[in-house]
């Protein structure tokens, strides 16, 4: 098992900071996925945000659902969750995140997922629609298994809200650059840079900017006061259309704008 926060300290002592990739695990295919992943760390991306697929998926835009569908309509099942980690993290040097909505993990089992996801060697979990009010179970199953938990920070949250996103999450807290959903944006909303701050504020160790990020420029201009940020759509869109290169070229120029000048 291989942990998020060395490595976004390390990309932010180095460069500008880190480049966290999402891609969904079975799209196109199983196999395809998994290339898809190993190609895009091999290509600039620091960790890896793996989606499951998941029938009601609240916070995806029209691209990332698409893709997800796909998968579910090839069959895939929880089950090859763990088995991409396995597959992903013997091939490359990343930490592996899982990306799950929580009915998911209720259904096989909070103990069982935090087992099995370490077992695969996983880092941890980000859990969009889980707050920490209601994670005592996966609180204590990751304290257990030592995995990373990852919850999400809104420009409308309180500040009370703010400290206890920060207080129990571990590895970074995802920082919602926009209200709304996933999908790639000409713009960064501004709101993403004073909610950064207001993490801090809250004694956040590291922030990681989501929602809207496409290219290199917009990369690199979330690096001047976040400590990563993630690119989701862009990458699924490269994969659907260009297949496994498309995407690793993808991941290449976006790594560009991690790099210090």
């Amino acid at each position: 098992m291989r942990t998020v926060a060395p490595v976004i300290a390390r990309r932010n002592d180095e460069a500008s900071g880190a480049l966290i990739g999402y891609l969904p695990v079975g799209f196109p295919t199983f196999d395809e996925s998994i290339e898809a992943a190993v190609a895009i760390v091999e290509n600039g991306v620091d960790v890896l945000e793996l989606g499951l697929p998941y029938s009601d998926p609240v916070m995806d835009g029209t691209v990332i659902q698409a893709a997800t569908q796909q998968a579910l309509a090839g069959g895939f099942r929880l089950a090859d969750g763990f088995e991409a980690v396995r597959r992903i993290t013997a091939r490359v040097d990343a930490p592996v995140l899982i990306m799950t909505y929580w009915n998911p993990v209720v259904q096989y089992g909070v103990d069982r997922f935090a087992d099995d996801l370490a077992a695969a060697g996983g880092a941890g979990l980000i859990t969009p629609d889980l707050i920490p009010d209601e994670a005592a179970d996966w609180i204590a199953a990751s304290e257990r298994t030592g995995l990373d938990r990852v919850f999400l920070a809104a420009p409308t949250s309180s500040d009370a809200r703010l400290r206890l996103a920060v207080e129990s999450s571990r590895g970074f807290v995802y920082t919602v650059s926009t209200m709304g959903i996933t999908g790639a944006r000409s713009d960064v909303d501004g709101a993403a840079r004073t909610l950064v701050a207001r993490l801090a504020e809250a004694g956040s160790p590291a922030s990681c900017v989501g929602l809207g990020i496409s290219t290199a420029a917009q990369v690199a201009e979330v690096l001047e006061y976040a400590d990563g940020a993630i690119v989701g759509s862009a990458l699924v869109k490269a994969l659907a259309e260009g297949g496994v290169a498309a995407v690793g070229e993808l991941a290449a120029e976006l790594a560009r704008g991690a790099r210090r000048e």
